[in-house]
C-alpha cells in the first residue's frame, strides 16, 4: 500500500530522510509521495517510518 501527503502537510521535513527507498521528495508546497515507489516500508521497518515522525498526521495510506 502506498502513502500520499494531504494538503495539511506543514512543510517540516521531518519524512524526507525516514524513507528507505527515497520516495518523499520536496514539493512547491507540501512533500510528495512518489506512490510508485512507496513500499510502505516492508522489510525495513514495523510502521511506515514518514506516518510516524510526521507531527501533524498528513500521511495517508491510499
Amino acid at each position: 500500500m502506498a502513502h500520499r501527503i494531504t494538503e495539511e502537510c506543514t512543510y517540516c521535513g521531518a519524512c524526507e530522510p525516514e524513507c528507505p527507498v527515497s520516495a518523499i521528495t520536496a514539493g512547491e508546497m507540501i512533500y510528495i509521495i512518489d506512490e510508485a515507489s512507496c513500499i510502505d516500508c516492508i522489510g525495513w521497518h514495523n510502521e511506515a517510518s514518514c506516518v510516524e515522525v510526521c507531527p501533524v498526521d498528513s500521511i495517508i495510506i491510499v
